[in-house]
């Protein structure tokens, strides 16, 4: 194994309760004054699993004259590029030749010359976690061991002859069988001590990277390329302030630092030994360039020791080497379109980032975004080196690009103008959301007896004297407690921390309390537009309030570069979606359940909503999603949350195979329903009732104590049992949701809303009369000498205006249960039970027993009504007589705590008079409408208008969602 130009002997000696105690000896050949060694043996490499000897020099004192500068190769017109390619993008042999192809097209150039490319590449996908495997079932089962280092090898080994000739794969699968060997004999040392030291697991693991480079090195020597590969242990020295691997995504490099003034010797060295060697210096960069293929993740300690940056350090390698090599960019490969304004994952609206600051991109990474290492950026940060994050496998698309820093708060302190973001047209001030999960709050509570300045010191002592990774501190002086964040694998140890730090203050309770509270996420907003500009926290606030989002805790930088918040990990990904829509980043997303889509108001409202699409996401800026549908018998649910296709939810009710290909279809379930609709992390839900059954009804208020939003064109609730009423309306409040049933009274009519306006500006409603009744209406309009009773009833039911069971409409059951939900509104407390109602229809024929479906049954009811056309054509006449018109009609008058619903002739001076057939007709007499009143009138009958009334509601709630980004 090569290290640079120093001699370097490692023995692993073994005692009986220590392990990998290191001895060196360094022995430092003659140099030159370019610090390049003179004299000594060429590149040797023992295999030895215990004593590894790696010696470097140079042939003669001729290589001052021919030193060459590895950040300007002679010849090339271009500087070095640097490309990482992560573990997905290497996870197959086809992956791997469409990495070296890309290397390849790359390094032809843009143009002018062809360019040096290196590619940092991380191990095999996958390749790690086996590793990882072996390490931990060393200790316990080594035959499982021995099975799982076979099954690493073997992948890399078959992955290998899939990608060259054996001529070429030959010497590198010898290599790949030598290195098994020692992990073997180092695995076997283990069970001695019974433990996996930290330097042995980075040692191990860290063949990952080493395979995989020779892997990509071989495919490349298929392809008559100039290229090498390079462990990167041989040249990256470091120093590390920690051991071991770190957590899988881990949003740090646990304090590993370059020792830059090393490294770039030995990569000086390497340019000069083996880059010669290799005809790199002699390449015409006119026509072709060289690809150096260099481990990622790994790296050495000034020691001699062979260590990590850590998981996901594989960014970090490739911008370290980018300054090593003075590169004009860095490419970081991804399979993703660059960097994203949020995990697409959680937030399918978001979308790929043009441009961010080296500052902007690494609080992005540090709160958790995963398409970046946090300490990626400052080696491109000291050399201002460009950093492209583009999709492997879309490799024309530009990604996002990150270059150039934010302006320092000393600087943006000197705009003192301040202005809301809203006022500045177009611009967004956050470039990006993301979330750190897994993480935990300790608190110290009441500790203001022992002084905040004093507690603040100790707390922080204690987390820094046991290694524990504050992500976030507030503290509130008041009560001196202080309240940090913590990664949740360490939150034990830290509460322990302090109960040992304040064990003391704890006895004598001058410290009220120490707790931990698991199962947190961070939610962050990030962006350089934030600094000097209001209105940004109040948009991100309000959005997750508006979510149902409990916040935990509350951070802002110094720098206003961004704002952090701790919520419960289970609302994470609904208050990531609900910060992402109210910055406009993406279209109002809402997550809609039609329940009784396929009668008259639920078939009516989805062709509209189907109809209104295109201009709802391009004018309005919203998208309606129905993500479960349902009949009385069926229920259909989107297997993506990505809405079902409207033109197929028919079919998917009835069972079409073309709809439950990608479609969940299965009997009517309210608690399913209930339950998906709970865990939609949409942070915008409506369930829209259009079934009037009772038993939907008593779900109301398990769904808005849920945050969950209705919409109710059926009365079964809002003219229901006062006790379940008010419980529901109780809970809305409770849980700061809407239900919307403007529809159930009026159909399109704005009836309730003009209600509420008038409630809200202090008016006083004394009385409300008239007719809301499309039934009643359409049939007392048609109703004539000509037009017996019986046959209007049949043309009413003609015109699709009456309820599926006529004889709610004839016995006025319907138009009370109208009027009881106007009367709640002006306080009343009223049941059904409670209204004077005359029928139009004898009571016999409202109890009798019919049997059919509802077509049948409305037909045998009327044909049962022409005997009574004779008694309705009198009472007709009688009125006509007198000059005056039959109107079905409620009155509510609040002074005397009544609510009525009879049929009178009214004359010319009531406004019902000239009701049309189709119009529903409501008169509010109020302390400031007392000469003439407040009249709401138009057409309302017809499912088409009932379903336009249930859109509007649909869209009230919409505007309610996205008040604060208009």
């Amino acid at each position: 194994m090569k290290l640079g130009n120093i001699n370097f002997l490692m023995k692993v000696t073994f005692g009986l309760s220590t392990f990998c105690a290191v001895s060196t000896a360094f022995i430092i050949p003659q140099q030159n004054d370019f610090g390049i060694v003179k004299t000594g043996p060429k590149w040797t490499s023992t295999r030895d699993p215990l004593v590894v000897r790696m010696s470097a020099t140079v042939e003669d004192a001729t290589i001052q004259e021919d030193k060459e500068c590895v950040t300007k190769p002679r010849g090339a017109t271009n500087a070095w590029e640097v490309h990482k390619f992560g573990g997905a993008s290497l996870a197959t042999a086809e992956l791997y030749r469409t990495v070296g192809d890309l290397l390849m097209k790359e390094a032809s150039g843009r143009g002018e010359g062809t360019i040096p490319t290196m590619a940092v590449v991380s191990a095999k996908g996958g390749m790690t976690d086996l590793l990882v495997n072996v390490m931990d079932s060393a200790l316990n089962d080594f035959e499982q061991a021995n099975r799982d280092l076979e099954a690493a090898v073997d992948s890399a080994v078959e992955l290998l002859h899939e990608l060259a000739p054996p001529e070429i794969t030959d010497p590198i699968e010898a290599r790949f069988r030598n290195d098994a060997k020692d992990i073997l004999s180092v695995v076997q040392s283990l069970r001695m001590i019974n433990m996996v030291p930290a330097v042995t697991m980075e040692v191990v693991t860290g063949y990952g990277e080493i395979w995989s480079a020779q892997t990509l090195y071989a495919y490349l020597l298929t392809k008559g390329v100039p290229c090498e590969w390079i462990d990167a242990r041989e040249i990256l020295v470091v120093k590390s302030d920690s051991s071991g691997l770190g957590e899988k995504g881990e949003a740090s490099t646990g304090g590993v630092v370059p020792l830059y003034a090393e490294t770039s010797k030995r990569m000086a060295n390497w340019w000069n030994t083996v880059g010669k060697d290799r005809g790199f210096f002699d390449l015409d960069y006119t026509t072709a360039s060289p690809i150096v293929v260099v481990t990622g993740f790994v790296a050495t300690t000034a020691e001699g020791v062979p260590t990590t940056l850590k998981r996901s350090g594989s960014d970090y390698s490739a911008t370290v080497f980018a300054k090593l090599t003075g590169a004009a960019r860095v490419t970081m490969w991804k399979n993703t379109d660059g960097v994203y304004t949020a995990d697409p994952r959680r937030v399918p609206e978001a979308f790929s980032i043009q441009s961010l600051k080296y500052d902007e991109a690494m609080e992005l990474a540090y709160f958790g975004a995963q398409v970046l290492h946090p300490s990626a950026m400052v080696p491109c940060i000291d050399d201002n080196i460009p950093v492209y994050v583009r999709n492997i496998f879309n490799p024309e698309f530009i990604g996002t690009v990150i270059e150039g820093r934010s302006q320092s708060l000393v600087t943006s302190l000197k705009d003192t103008k301040i202005k809301n973001w809203r006022t500045k047209s177009g611009e967004i001030p956050i470039k990006g959301i993301t979330s750190v999960d897994k993480t935990s709050l300790v608190t110290l509570e009441g500790a203001s007896v022992i002084g905040g300045a004093n507690a603040a010191e100790r707390f922080m002592g204690a987390m820094a004297d046991n290694g524990i990774n504050v992500l976030i501190i507030t503290q509130a002086s008041s009560e001196s407690s202080i309240c940090v964040a913590v990664p949740e694998n360490q939150g034990k140890k830290a509460l322990r921390a302090l109960e040992d730090a304040f064990e003391l203050e704890l006895a004598r309770s001058t410290v009220n309390s120490v707790s931990l509270v698991t199962d947190m996420s961070i939610i962050a907003i990030v962006g350089e537009g934030m600094a000097q500009t209001s209105g940004v926290s109040a948009t991100f606030m309000s959005s997750l309030a508006k979510a149902n989002v409990n916040i935990r805790l509350i951070a802002q930088g110094s720098s206003e570069r961004q704002v952090a918040v701790v919520v419960d990990s289970k609302d994470a990904s609904r208050a990531l979606r609900a910060a992402h829509m109210a910055f406009t980043l993406s279209e109002t997303v809402v997550s809609v359940a039609v329940l009784g889509a396929t009668g008259a108001i639920g078939s009516a409202l989805v062709q509209q909503l189907k109809e209104q699409k295109e201009y709802l996401a391009k004018d309005l800026g919203v998208e309606m999603r129905v993500n479960i549908a349902a009949s009385s018998t069926t229920m259909a649910v989107c297997s993506n949350s990505q809405g079902i296709n409207l033109e197929l939810l028919p079919g998917c009710l009835m069972g079409d195979d073309e709809c439950l290909a990608d479609e969940n279809a299965a009997e009517m379930n309210l608690d399913a329903v209930t339950e998906s609709m709970g865990a939609d992390v949409n942070p915008h839900r409506v369930i829209i009732d259009c079934t009037n059954d009772d038993k939907v009804a008593d779900y109301y208020e398990k769904w808005v104590s849920s945050g969950i939003n209705i919409i109710s064109p059926g009365r079964k609730c809002a003219s229901g049992p006062l006790d379940r009423y008010k419980r529901v309306v109780q809970a809305r409040r409770d849980n700061c949701v809407n239900w919307q049933f403007e529809s159930s009274v009026g159909s399109a009519l704005p009836i309730l809303t003009t209600l509420q306006d008038l409630k809200e500006t202090g008016d006083q409603v004394k009385s409300i009369r008239g007719c809301v009744s499309g039934t009643m209406a359409y049939l007392f309009r048609t109703l004539s000498e000509e037009v017996p009773f019986s046959e209007a009833v049949r043309q009413t039911v003609d015109q699709k205006f009456a309820e599926n069971d006529l004889r709610e409409d004839l016995s006025g059951l319907d138009t009370v249960r109208k009027a009881v939900i106007l009367a709640r509104q002006i306080g009343m407390d009223v049941n059904v039970e409670d209204v004077e109602v005359e029928a139009v229809i004898p009571d016999e024929l409202v109890n009798k027993e019919y049997t059919g479906n509802w077509a049948e049954i409305d037909a045998a009811l009327i044909e049962d009504l022409k005997a009574f056309d004779e008694q309705m054509m009198e009472r007709l006449k009688a009125a006509n007589a007198d000059g005056k018109a039959l109107r079905y009609k409620f009155v509510i008058d609040k002074e005397a705590n009544s609510v009525k619903c009879a049929l009178e002739s009214v004359d010319n001076t009531d406004p019902l008079y000239r009701l049309k057939a189709n119009e529903n007709l409501v008169s509010f007499e109020t302390s400031r409408y007392t000469t003439s009143p407040l009249i709401v009138k138009g057409a309302a009958a017809g499912p088409e208008l009932a379903a336009s009334g249930v859109f509007s509601d649909l869209l009230r709630l919409t505007r309610a969602y996205s008040s604060l980004e208009s």
